[in-house]
């Protein structure tokens, strides 16, 4: 599998902290498209029902990858405050689970963005099957280089800041794109520590995952997240430690990607290996070099407050 990263551009992404990366959004926008303009299938063989590719929430052992994505989107839904009928920003909306969940059971007005057309046809088909089209709007771009207003009750950013080099300006334009009061839920991976960040970026393991598989990422400590979104007047409302239920849903995943590997080769041959070894890396790193947290934050001066 290749990547739309120069060599220049690569070492540009691996010479220091986020800040530091000499790499514009359309650079990281191409690069990171390989992985998610990979055919539908391939997602179809190892994710759950609802094509979601982020961490699910379980409450038990014996809890179904669905019933944990299905609990995740709830858990989102709950920080944010959603109480039904809100307009919502899904930035790196993904396959679209939860843009067509907060539509279907939020009575939610949703706007998903992605850079992906493959992932974009495939969330309007599925509107148009649940009968949501007049409450879903699919953009295909980058975030950073699209005009959005400011109309917005609450935005979700789930595993795609890590694509977007210029993470304060990125979440400067989320935080106009929300009304007062609005919310922010942001999850991503991260390194542990800015010491074993600097340690580990370069390791191997960390540029199969980053640039093999993904083209563009950079999997910052999670401080460096909060840092921004406080930089974009952001007021942190909570912090999530989701790193043990990630574990648990990528073990289902690889579980059902060797599995189904006949699938994932009838559409995209040679791809099971790297695909199996990235999720069996991401396992190996989990509270000993990566976490897995989720920040919910809000467009306050004053902070959060308990009843909206």
């Amino acid at each position: 599998m290749t990547t739309g990263l120069d060599p220049a551009a690569r070492t540009a992404v691996h010479s220091g902290r986020g800040e530091d990366l000499a790499l514009a959004p359309e650079e990281a926008r191409r690069a990171t498209n390989e992985h998610y303009e990979l055919p539908p299938e391939v997602f179809k063989a190892f994710l759950d029902e609802r094509m979601k590719y982020s961490s699910g929430l379980y409450s038990s052992p014996t809890d179904t990858l669905e019933a944990a994505q299905t609990a995740k989107l709830r858990f989102v839904a709950e920080r944010l405050g959603l109480r039904g009928g809100e307009c919502l920003l899904d930035i790196g909306c993904g396959w679209g689970s939860l843009t067509l969940f907060m539509a279907q059971e939020y009575d939610c007005e949703v706007t998903g963005v992605t850079p992906s057309q493959p992932q974009a046809a495939y969330i309007r088909e599925q509107a148009a099957r649940l009968k949501l089209s007049g409450r879903v709007d699919i953009i295909v771009g980058s975030y950073s280089d699209l005009d959005i207003d400011g109309r917005y009750d609450a935005a979700t950013m789930l595993g795609s800041i890590i694509h977007m080099p210029d993470r304060v300006a990125v979440l400067r334009k989320v935080y106009d794109s929300l009304r007062r009061e609005g919310r922010l839920y942001l999850s991503e991976s991260c390194f542990r520590s800015d010491e074993v960040y600097r340690e580990f970026a370069d390791r191997p393991g960390t540029k199969h995952v980053t640039e093999t598989i993904f083209g563009f990422a950079d999997m910052v400590p999670f401080s460096c997240l909060i840092e921004s979104t406080e930089s974009a007047g952001f007021s942190l409302a909570a912090l999530d430690d989701l790193t043990g239920h990630y574990h648990r849903t990528i073990e289902e995943w690889e579980r059902r990607a060797v599995a189904h590997s006949d699938r994932i080769e009838a559409v995209a041959p040679g791809m099971t290996e790297p695909l199996v070894r990235y999720l069996r890396t991401a396992n190996a790193g989990w509270g000993y070099t990566s976490k897995h947290y989720a920040l919910t934050a809000a467009k306050s001066r004053l902070g959060p407050r308990e009843t909206q």
